[in-house]
C-alpha cells in the first residue's frame, strides 16, 4: 500500500528518491539531484525549489479535480513536478477514451 504524502514529508520523500528515473507526461525520462532546497533535473538548466513543490502541492490540495496536468500547476518546471507527484501518488494519470475525451 502506498503511503500518503503530506507537505511535511514531501521534501524528504523527494530527497529519498534522488537518482531514480521519472517520466514526464510526454514520456521523457529524467533523474534529479537535490542540493539544499533545490532540485536539479538532468534535462533542465535551472533548479526547481522546494517552495515550488510546496506551492504546487498546496494548489492540488486546495483545488482537487481542477489540477489535471502539469500546465494547470502554473509553476516553474511543471512537467517535472507533475512527474514526481504522479510517481508519489499525489496526482493521477488521466487516460484518454477512444473518442479523445479524458476520463
Amino acid at each position: 500500500m502506498e503511503e500518503t504524502v503530506t507537505i511535511e514529508c514531501l521534501w524528504e520523500k523527494i530527497k529519498a528518491c534522488e537518482g531514480e528515473t521519472f517520466y514526464t507526461v510526454k514520456g521523457l525520462p529524467f533523474t534529479y539531484t537535490v542540493k539544499g532546497g533545490e532540485l536539479f533535473a538532468e534535462r533542465k538548466k535551472k533548479s526547481i525549489t522546494r517552495a515550488t513543490f510546496e506551492k504546487a502541492f498546496l494548489k492540488i490540495q486546495e483545488r482537487p479535480g481542477e489540477i489535471t496536468g502539469p500546465k494547470k500547476l502554473n509553476v516553474f518546471g511543471g512537467p517535472y513536478v507533475w512527474a514526481i507527484f504522479l510517481k508519489f501518488g499525489i496526482v493521477e494519470k488521466k487516460s484518454l477514451r477512444k473518442d479523445g475525451q479524458k476520463d
